[in-house]
């Protein structure tokens, strides 16, 4: 019998952040709804699962863009868009073509 704990973080201290479960014969959980309403995940959302030092972890794309976007945040100075840059890259590059 295979156990797994998962782990999450939750906003309210009150709700349990870990539980065992049993994984079946075809490899598959069931994350637990608190869980689930925790961390926004709804039917149907695709999830990303990570390997990281013999634990997995389990996020969804919407935390890994906010995530990806507060990195980039601490390299870009206030009030610049990156996407007007590129237009503007990418427009240079065209005239000069």
């Amino acid at each position: 019998m295979t156990y797994c704990i998962i782990m999450a973080h939750f906003e309210r201290c009150d709700l349990e952040t870990k539980t065992r479960l049993r994984v079946n014969e075809n490899g598959r959980i069931v994350i637990p709804a608190s869980f689930r309403k925790a961390l926004g995940i709804n039917v149907g959302d695709e999830v990303v699962l990570l390997l990281d030092d013999h634990e997995l972890r389990i996020t969804t794309l919407r935390h890994r863009l906010a995530r990806a976007q507060r990195l980039v945040r601490k390299h870009v100075k206030p009030g610049t868009s990156l996407a007007d840059e590129l237009l503007s890259e990418r427009r240079e590059a065209a005239r000069n073509e």
